[in-house]
């Protein structure tokens, strides 16, 4: 049985509008951009003493977006021994088996997915970080969140600032617990990530 000559075209207009709405909804992925990205944390010293903040000069990732479908994906993987407080003593000793253990666990992983969309922008990261191979729970506020054409170079990049809170000894690291600091440490990420398919 064949399809009537006239209604041809009705069909032909509906199947390609299908398509080009499944085209827009796909999920694309964005590479993290290493120079524009910045993993970070602010700890205490001395149960109030004062803040120490550190960050990560290394990091790479994915982030997977389909804003129609509010679906989406984070992959990060920080190199421990990049850590940064501005001090090198003191980054040895992070990166020493008291803290980080880096030689050890080279890796820090954080994995989720994007939730509580608004707008078309989420809002959260609900994910799991893995620290010294311990791997614990994590959500991830998301402040701001756009997705744009870069002014300077023209191609499409997404952007975020999130933060969390962790107890750093459910992670296992727990140096300076016998002499009072506090184990909750503050997270931060700024992120940007450059569209994969327009690298190039």
């Amino acid at each position: 049985m064949t399809l009537n000559a006239r209604r041809m075209p009705r069909y032909a207009v509906l199947l390609a509008a299908v398509a080009g709405t499944a085209a827009v909804a796909a999920p694309v992925t964005y590479r993290l951009d290493p120079d524009h990205t910045y993993p970070s944390f602010v700890a205490d010293h001395m149960g109030g003493l004062s803040k120490w903040r550190g960050k990560f000069n290394h990091s790479e990732g994915t982030v997977v977006l389909d804003p129609e479908a509010h679906t989406g994906s984070l992959e990060v993987r920080v190199q421990t021994a990049s850590i940064d407080f501005g001090n090198e003593k003191l980054n040895e000793h992070a990166r020493s088996p008291d803290i980080f253990d880096a030689e050890k666990y080279p890796v820090a992983t954080y994995k989720g997915t994007l939730a509580k969309f608004r707008d078309g922008k989420p809002t959260e990261v609900d994910g799991t970080l893995t620290l010294k191979g311990v791997t614990r729970p994590v959500v991830l506020r998301i402040g701001s969140f756009i997705c744009r054409k870069h002014p300077m170079h023209g191609k499409e990049v997404c952007g975020a600032d999130a933060s969390a809170t962790i107890d750093r000894a459910a992670f296992g690291i727990t140096y300076g617990k016998s002499f009072g600091f506090d184990m909750q440490t503050e997270l931060a990420i700024q992120v940007e990530a450059v569209r994969a398919d327009a690298e190039s």
